[in-house]
């Protein structure tokens, strides 16, 4: 059972705590189990109709092409959340319009899982005991900002919680740490690589292409794997 914490934004009463791990653990059952059953093995990347087929399974009414900006402009995805049904779930036209940002869609697709899947309980039990603040119309709305997608701050516990998961559906750390184990060990690479080396750009740019993810997206997951680092490695990186 999850570990609950006291909710410091004052959201909710409590909020899930998660160590890294844990989420990794827990999104490569999740996403390992899907691809079984719908493709029959477990191959990336995860295509971006898969990503759909994975919230919709959730009981979510999916909508990725919606005009977001009356929650603002940098608003790229929400999740919202009622009592008596299932949450929806909508994207910013803005990603479903331009093919140039499929990777970006991709991300706050799997942002957006991260929500539906992991925090949905909080707005069950928050709406089942009428203890809905009710002082504005986004206050069931997980509302997810461009710069929130990959890279929240951790005490935006919510956002940061839903940009790992993103990263760890989309990259499964086994998979991840594999690909770097066949990239570094020949080249006795046997810690985490220098971010600012063509070692790790050449990770980097692997990932991106292997996973169908963004440059930025493939530096933050390697960062938090801490396969690569700005400082210094340790002898244990692959185990």
């Amino acid at each position: 059972m999850v570990k609950m914490l006291s909710d410091p934004t004052g959201r909710f009463a409590e909020r899930p705590f998660y160590k890294p791990e844990e989420l990794d653990r827990e999104c490569e059952v999740i996403v390992s189990r899907f691809l079984r059953k719908r493709r029959g093995a477990v191959t990336f990347p995860i295509s971006t109709d898969d990503l759909h087929v994975l919230i919709e399974e959730e009981g979510a009414d999916l909508d990725s092409c919606v005009d977001l900006s009356n929650f603002g402009e940098d608003v790229e995805g929400v999740a919202i959340f009622y009592p008596d049904r299932g949450p929806e779930v909508k994207i910013s036209d803005r990603l479903a319009n331009d093919p140039r940002r499929e990777n970006r869609l991709r991300t706050t697709l799997a942002h957006e899982f991260g929500h539906v899947r992991f925090h949905r309980h909080l707005w069950a039990d928050k709406l089942a005991t009428g203890n809905l603040f009710a002082k504005r119309d986004t206050d069931n709305t997980a509302i997810c900002k461009r710069d929130q997608i990959l890279n929240a701050r951790q005490s935006d516990w919510m956002e940061w919680q839903a940009g790992y998961i993103s990263g760890a559906i989309l990259m499964p750390a086994s998979a991840i740490r594999a690909l770097v184990r066949e990239y570094c060990e020949p080249n006795r690479l046997f810690g985490p690589v220098n971010i600012a080396s063509e070692d790790a750009q050449c990770l980097i740019q692997s990932v991106k292409a292997e996973y169908q993810v963004s440059e930025e997206a493939a530096r933050i997951r390697l960062q938090a794997l801490n396969l690569v680092s700005a400082g210094g490695g340790h002898a244990g990186l692959f185990k």
